[in-house]
């Protein structure tokens, strides 16, 4: 799936060609928060530049007969809580738009990592996913709040003041004026500053990060080879360069300049407005008024240096999204794919495949599988056996060839049509966070009852050490099943296989973690279960090659035979070769060879 400048999920149509327009994608969505936000924020900079000119015409009435002072009590009464009122709305819409804005984003993030390829995925840290996914769309919410409600505060707080002091005697706007053109310039030289560190800091925080997330999945490893002490300095080592991207960052804030220009330009201010008045030109009261009215001005000149960098880090985190979000997929989604109940047919046509930048895995493979038919996939490690079955479910792309299931390309498929319809059970096994219950029935979602669940995990052999964990098939077992030993976690997984009654089932060394006797008794429930579906087998094992019509022999990518494990056996020297280590007998009362390795295990 390509990337593309808009991304459409459910109905929200944002626009990707860019951080900024993106970010406004997002919040133009929520136009009456917007317009509570800005509309408020800007009523409320205007009866706050109200006060000084109410505070200077009550030193003019205090400084006359005094007869207007009353009812200009009673007008900044009215106007100090009405901009109350008014800022509560202005302050609790920004909020608002701020935790929508990293609701929707962060919902946009997810959806695009489920639809992205696994080429993809083998090409990221986890640990930098995480912190974009968490940290970098936090930062969005920052942004906006109280990061761009401040600068549409200090931006409006910098603006209304001006008018007000032309209505009391445009000439005072001399000072205002120079100030606010070397201010825009000053900011603009300390935004261009701060931009390559910002960039740096979110950059190393994803390293760090990353480097985190290693070493915590990996703490097994690196307390068995004692290399705690290593592993701290090169946590050590990333932590210090992202704290040296604060000290730049600080350097830079400390070299801004527009806080010393605002002192000069209040003692500017304060010269001129005094010269007016001694010249007769304006009163005391407009001298106040004014004083006042610059003195608004130091709230955007100080906010600047907190807000500014708020939002540049905001930027920069909208930039690290929409990296991840833009990203282009190899897998390309039809938008009128292929659905139908699959049959199980399979037939590889001249298949070539390899990783993105290596040599090819699997060259020039053909073969065709019946509906119904069990294969048997061997060969040495290294073959592409793996890469092979992960081409059925459309993991990945064929590089030249076809791969067709039914008669129809993977490609032209709906991949939830396909997908749904083929279960893999892989030796490395991969179980969430969540109750035994939700694992097996994960592949059916909240479709699947409990009746079926307790049924797959008998089939599976699963049930009795079910019956004997704290809460049965609502214990909550650990991420990625740590809790559980390799037994136990292949036979949930092949509870959760038996579960979504596939067509088509793929099972790569399924049964290596468990013992010969519990593997005797899952292949007995396998076996029912295979009954009119397709199946792909990855073993080394004699006892379940038995269960094969076929058997595909790889070598180094290339099929180099494809036949009964008897035709092999008679007629190919690699093939031999590879079980030439085991003693085959035959097994009681049957005509298949076992490895006699297995029938130990299992005494």
């Amino acid at each position: 799936m390509s990337s593309s400048s808009e991304f459409s999920v459910s109905g929200p149509v944002y626009d990707r060609r860019g951080p900024l327009r993106w970010l406004w994608s997002h919040v133009r969505r929520h136009p009456l928060h917007l317009t509570g936000f800005l509309g408020g924020s800007l009523v409320m900079v205007v009866l706050n530049a109200m006060v000084p000119q109410l505070t200077g015409s009550a030193f003019d009435a205090v400084l006359g007969d005094g007869s207007a002072l009353g009812a200009i009590v009673l007008v900044m009464l009215a106007v100090v809580v009405a901009r109350g009122i008014i800022d509560l709305v202005a302050r609790l819409s920004s909020e608002v738009l701020a935790k929508r804005l990293e609701r929707d984003a962060r919902d946009e993030l997810y959806v695009s990592l489920l639809g992205k390829s696994q080429t993809f995925h083998n090409r990221q840290r986890v640990g930098d996913l995480m912190a974009r996914a968490a940290n970098d769309i936090r930062q969005l919410s920052i942004m906006i709040s109280p990061g761009f409600d401040l600068i549409v505060d200090s931006g409006l707080s910098g603006l209304v003041p001006l008018f007000f002091i032309a209505t009391i005697d445009p000439r005072l706007l001399l000072v205002p004026g120079v100030f606010a053109v070397v201010f825009v310039i000053a900011l603009w030289h300390y935004m261009r500053q701060l931009n390559p560190v910002a960039t740096r800091m979110r950059e190393q925080f994803g390293d760090l990060n990353a480097g985190l997330n290693e070493a915590v999945r990996g703490i097994e490893v690196i307390k068995v080879t004692a290399q705690e002490a290593q592993e701290r300095r090169r946590f050590r080592a990333r932590a210090r360069l992202y704290r040296d991207s604060f000290v730049r960052n600080g350097l830079v804030q400390a070299r801004y300049l527009p806080t010393l220009l605002f002192a000069a330009a209040m003692a500017g201010a304060l010269w001129h407005a005094l010269a007016l008045q001694a010249a007769g030109q304006i009163t005391i009261g407009d001298v106040v008024a004014f004083m006042g009215l610059m003195g608004m001005l130091g709230f955007p000149t100080q906010m600047s240096i907190f807000t500014f960098s708020l939002v540049q880090l905001g930027v920069v985190a909208a930039r690290r999204i929409l990296a991840i979000v833009n990203a282009e997929t190899e897998l390309d989604q039809p938008a009128d794919g292929h659905t139908a109940s699959i049959t199980g047919e399979i037939v590889f046509d001249d298949v070539t495949f390899g990783y993105e930048g290596g040599d090819p895995v699997l060259r020039g493979v053909s073969f065709t599988v019946r509906p119904g038919e069990t294969v048997a996939v061997v060969g040495e490690t290294g073959s592409g056996k793996s890469t092979l079955t992960k081409l059925v479910p459309r993991i990945y792309d064929v590089t030249s060839g076809r791969v067709l299931v039914d008669g129809v390309d993977v490609r032209a498929w709906d991949l939830d049509s396909l997908r749904s319809q083929i279960s893999t059970i892989e030796q490395d096994i991969v179980l969430f966070s969540r109750s035994v219950a939700e694992n097996i029935a994960f592949g059916l979602g909240q479709k699947a009852g409990r009746d079926d669940v307790v049924r797959a995990a008998e089939d599976a052999q699963a049930a009795e050490f079910i019956g004997e964990l704290d809460d049965g098939y609502d214990t909550v077992i650990g991420e990625r099943g740590i809790t559980l030993s390799g037994g136990q976690r292949q036979r949930l997984a092949i509870a959760r296989a038996l579960l979504t009654d596939p067509a088509i089932l793929v099972l790569d060394d399924s049964t290596s973690a468990v013992d010969s006797a519990t593997e005797d008794l899952i292949q007995q429930a396998i076996g029912r279960v295979l009954e009119g579906r397709t199946t792909l087998l990855i073993t080394h094992r004699l006892s379940q090659i038995r269960w094969a019509d076929k058997v595909l022999l790889l070598k180094r990518g290339e099929l180099v035979d494809f036949g009964t494990h008897d035709e092999l056996l008679g007629r190919s020297r690699l093939y031999r070769r590879i079980f030439a280590h085991y003693d085959e007998v035959l097994p009681a009362g049957g005509d298949a060879p076992v490895l006699a390795g297995e029938q130990g295990r299992a005494g």
